[in-house]
């Protein structure tokens, strides 16, 4: 029977339509939607990851992992009125005693000698860089460059001091239900819009066997308050804090009624997102300088006048086998997931070398172009960053929904498959 917008999104019990209902929504525009009686189903939280299929006339349920009914359904349409019916998957969330006869060190223990040894971990953004130095501070600063002498002009602490969390709470970090150990940094630089308090951050530590303790993302969850998400294998050796695949739960939708397999609109988006995907990629800074990306050719960093024409100077070339030899020595890859035996990647790093001459070093410039997965609610932003973290020694960050598509074709060098 048919129900209105309203109506099913205030039925108890059909979370999963409302659900879906936000899905179709944010993809397609406005939807209606009919379901089927779903009552018990488990609340809906971000830390159950869903994806919506589109499988075709031949398609059968699948026979492991999460139970799928033929009753447990929705009816979607879309604003150009294609009709699809939506099978949803039965959740059910069982937990192992990972712990039982566990008797080594504890996560506090396991993280000590990174404490003791005034490790710092850190992250450029596109303005700040943010330091943590582990077990002592939390710092957030900006410098700008003056006859070759680095001058801080902005500086504030984040948090001091620490204190440990003694339970075993759980985070969706990049779609993962992910298990953390928190230390909590406080006595921060005064934050003046909160009446002179202290700055404060939750550090959440989370294993991964494969990291250096770097630093997976920093971000300020309420006014002056900070959450900094940092990789380490140190948690590895407790059961506890292992990574579990936290498995992503399909919802398969099937064309009703002469519907195309996939929505019109759906099927438009990727081949504009594919058109993105093709090199060059052209990049644009702020100010006098702007900059040329083209994917496996080059950087190009350049100024527009109207007088003198436009003055190039080349940041770096593109050669395989160099970068080859350079990701060999460094991260090319980094935060790798084990999903459904499949790799998930969130970042590639590539190296571009032999630019111009640099005055200043005598050496010819280079560049480390890091691509990331960065989700939105536009499906072609584009967010562009360029640092000279050394003199003729650049890092061009660019992120974007467009990218999260290619980096798990990344092999071992980083290096990806994009359609021709």
């Amino acid at each position: 029977m048919r129900r209105g917008l309203q109506e099913l999104s205030s039925r108890a019990g059909e979370t999963m339509a409302g659900l879906m209902l936000v899905l179709f929504g944010g993809l397609l525009g406005v939807c209606s939607g009919v379901s089927a009686n779903r009552g018990g189903y488990p609340s809906f939280t971000d830390e159950i990851p869903f994806k919506i299929t589109w499988p075709g006339a031949e398609f059968r349920l699948p026979t492991s992992g999460a139970l799928y009914s033929e009753d447990d359904f929705v009816i979607m349409t879309t604003t150009e009125k294609e009709k699809y019916k939506c099978l949803l998957p039965s959740l059910s969330n069982g937990e192992e005693d990972d712990d039982k006869g566990y008797g080594g060190p504890s996560p506090g223990e396991l993280l000590e000698p990174l404490f003791k040894r005034s490790s710092c971990s850190y992250r450029i953004e596109s303005y700040w860089t943010y330091e943590v130095c582990h077990g002592k501070h939390v710092r957030q600063y900006h410098e700008d460059k003056e006859t070759g002498q680095k001058i801080s002009v902005q500086e504030y602490y984040l948090g001091n001091m620490e204190q440990r969390s003694q339970s075993v709470p759980t985070k969706n970090i990049e779609g993962q239900l992910t298990p953390y150990y928190s230390v909590e940094m406080g006595y921060g630089t005064p934050c003046t819009l909160k009446q002179n308090l202290p700055r404060s951050t939750s550090v959440l530590y989370v294993c991964h066997p494969e990291a250096k303790h770097e630093i997976l993302s920093i971000a300020e969850v309420t006014t002056c308050e900070y959450e900094v998400v940092v990789l380490t294998p140190l948690l590895c050796a407790h059961p506890k804090y292992r990574f579990k695949s936290s498995p992503v739960n399909a919802i398969f939708c099937r064309a009703l009624e002469g519907s195309p397999l996939q929505p019109q609109r759906l099927t438009q988006l990727d081949k504009e997102q594919e058109e993105l995907l093709k090199p060059p990629f052209s990049t644009n800074g702020v100010g006098w300088w702007k900059y040329e990306f083209c994917y496996g050719k080059h950087v190009h960093q350049y100024h527009e006048d109207k007088e003198q024409g436009k003055n190039i100077v080349v940041v770096g070339n593109w050669n395989a086998e160099e970068h080859v030899e350079w990701a060999r020595k460094n991260v090319a890859r980094s935060y790798q997931l084990k999903e459904d035996g499949a790799q998930k990647v969130k970042v590639v790093s590539h190296f571009y070398g032999h630019g111009d001459l640099c005055d200043l070093t005598g050496k010819p410039r280079q560049v480390v172009v890091k691509l990331k997965c960065k989700e939105s609610e536009s499906p072609h932003a584009v967010t562009v960053y360029m640092m000279e973290p050394q003199t003729c020694q650049y890092v061009l960050g660019v992120e974007s929904p467009v990218i999260c598509r290619i980096l798990d074709t990344a092999d071992e060098h980083g290096l990806l498959s994009i359609p021709g």
